[in-house]
């Protein structure tokens, strides 16, 4: 029988802590266990890393996961994963290395809809994050506000899906026309897209973060990645509702 003896909560917060973590690397301490807390194993952010380092952790984490992602990644950090894992794959546009030995279910649906196509790199960072994590993704591209017409005319579209990650830069305006149209979560994403006045992203995260529509939730500027977050949690949580109800 394994021991029984009773352990202090001090005593017990170790022996959890242990069984989570692999510093070996000795410059990095990795969550192993991070997708069987939150969902989804941990990712890498590459900017501030060498190559080298990026290589390794992700050769580390592989041996425990079966998918394994890094974002803001690249070609020469790709170049360097790649003599590691030879099945990586670099997706440019998104800037993600991504390796799935054993790829996620893609389940439910999210949409990911971008204002110009000049804020394409974060709505593909957005998508390509959302399929590593087990999604069903649609894009809508250059959907803007300056053309009205070209996102109401999505709507019914819009309404299958679980969630709605809109990334927009200038004026921030196109989260709060989505979240006006529909009933569903919208994730808004400002970009650092615009003129000088844009600030690098600041008017746009402002204006979405005093929408007057409801239900948008807003991240940080081009932060794709971290919307998709948001939206995979809420698209997994919907289809685990169903699954459990049919």
């Amino acid at each position: 029988m394994p021991d029984q003896t009773p352990l202090s909560i001090g005593e017990a917060l170790g022996q959890w802590s242990l069984s989570q973590e692999d510093d070996r690397l000795g410059y990095a301490t990795l969550d192993h266990a991070r997708a069987a807390r939150t969902g989804f194993c941990e990712v890498i952010y590459c900017p501030g890393k060498s190559d080298r380092q990026i290589a390794e952790i992700a050769a580390s984490l592989a041996r425990s996961s079966p998918v394994m992602m890094a974002t803001r990644a690249t070609l020469s950090a790709f170049e360097a994963v790649r003599v590691r894992l030879p099945r990586a794959v670099y997706h440019e546009e998104a800037r993600i290395i991504s390796w799935e030995e054993t790829p996620l279910e893609r389940t439910g649906a999210v949409a990911v809809v971008s204002a110009g196509t000049s804020d394409g790199p974060v709505a593909a960072e957005a998508s390509v994050s959302l399929e590593i994590m087990g999604n069903k993704v649609t894009r809508l591209n250059d959907v803007g506000v300056a053309g009205l017409h070209r996102v109401t005319s999505h709507r019914e579209l819009l309404l299958s899906h679980n969630a709605i990650v809109v990334v927009a830069g200038m004026d921030g305006a196109l989260p709060a026309v989505v979240a006006g149209l529909i009933d569903r979560p919208v994730i808004a994403t400002p970009t650092s897209v615009g003129y000088g006045a844009s600030f690098q992203g600041l008017a746009a995260l402002l204006s979405m973060l005093n929408s007057c529509a409801v239900g948008v939730s807003v991240v940080n500027i081009d932060n794709g990645f971290g919307a998709a977050c948001v939206a995979s949690r809420i698209n997994h949580a919907v289809v685990a509702g169903r699954t459990a109800r049919s």
